[in-house]
């Protein structure tokens, strides 16, 4: 049995896990910069590279310990090497390749967008492959043919901003902090999500399986504020903002939800995966699910703890290692994949 090492510095979270080639995950520990980026309003490149730096050794050693194993009993090290902010990246990079030469063993680099898809097929336990994939995060938003594990085509993705951004920008607007995407679905659920008829672009082209969210985000913006918005305040808590919250997060469920369906009867593949943080989002996923019921299809979405950000759905690397996919010493950063 080989043990392991997995690093995650694509965006704003510093993780390590420790998995087997079994698919076990023996650990994953997560350290978050929530708080370093909230005042800002979003995350801020340099702040989470230097965050990696102090926290990823600690992190490492964290998921050695709850894993009960030591550097010596690492047989692979992978590591997360694209999409994403190329500083952050750059520091697992590093890391990982200063591991892998100073232990002797292989390095893997991993995709991170096709991680999101492996971790469905971590958490249902046996091969879900093909599938459709539904990549829905606060930097992508991508629908993908999933031949294999490691064959994922293009179907269409967002034209500008993402799911994710989308519901940071909303709730910015709305005054309800950063991270987003929680604060909004709770203030959602005291709301009216019919009290306004947003926008849901591309959803009557079923030949185009692409996404747009940023006409959806100032309609909401003009509602909240109408047409003049350079005093803008957020408005009050009540039902304005609850209706205007259940309002968009509809419109978002709407969009992804239509547009899965549209990708399964375009490809002919009766299985969708799901994965990203905004997978994590409770009335997405009771929508998929419904849609999917009626499809006749499967549905594969991870728990909340590989949804978000983390290191162990770089289990991914064990398909490589079995096809011994080692990457060169001098592997680098690529932040731009799709």
């Amino acid at each position: 049995m080989t043990h392991f090492l997995a690093l995650e510095t694509s965006c704003d979270e510093t993780a390590a896990a420790v998995f087997t080639d079994e698919l076990a995950v023996l650990s994953s520990v997560v350290a978050s910069q929530t708080d370093l980026h909230a005042k800002f309003g979003g995350v801020v490149p340099e702040i989470a590279s230097r965050a990696h730096l102090r926290n990823l050794f600690p992190v490492i050693d964290e998921a050695l310990t709850k894993a009960g194993v030591s550097l010596n009993d690492i047989g692979c090290i992978a590591v997360h090497n694209t999409p994403g902010l190329v500083g952050a990246i750059l520091m697992g990079v590093s890391a990982a390749k200063m591991l892998a030469l100073g232990l002797g063993v292989p390095l893997i680099a991993v995709n991170h967008v096709q991680s999101h898809i492996y971790a469905c097929r971590m958490a249902a336990g046996r091969d879900i492959f093909p599938c459709v994939g539904l990549v829905v995060s606060g930097g992508h938003t991508a629908l993908f043919q999933c031949d294999s594990p490691l064959s994922m085509s293009l179907l269409g993705g967002t034209r500008d901003d993402a799911a994710g951004e989308a519901f940071d920008k909303v709730a910015a607007i709305l005054g309800l902090g950063f991270p987003g995407g929680p604060a909004l679905e709770r203030e959602a659920a005291n709301g009216n999500p019919k009290a306004h008829a947003f926008p849901r672009a591309f959803v009557a082209d079923d030949g185009r399986l692409e996404f747009s969210f940023s006409g959806l985000k100032t309609a909401v913006l003009y509602a909240c504020h109408g047409q003049d918005v350079s005093k803008a305040k957020p408005p009050e808590p009540g039902p304005k903002r609850a209706n205007l919250a259940a309002s968009f997060q509809a419109a978002v469920v709407d969009v992804l939800t239509i547009k899965c369906k549209q990708a399964m009867r375009k490809t002919g593949l009766p299985r969708l995966a799901v994965g990203g943080g905004v997978s994590a989002n409770k009335p997405l996923r009771a929508s998929l699910a419904a849609m999917c019921a009626k499809e006749g299809a499967e549905l594969f979405i991870p728990p909340l703890s590989l949804c978000t950000d983390n290191a162990a759905m770089a289990a991914l690397a064990v398909e490589k290692w079995k096809r011994s996919e080692f990457a060169p010493a001098d592997l680098d950063a690529e932040p731009n994949w799709i």
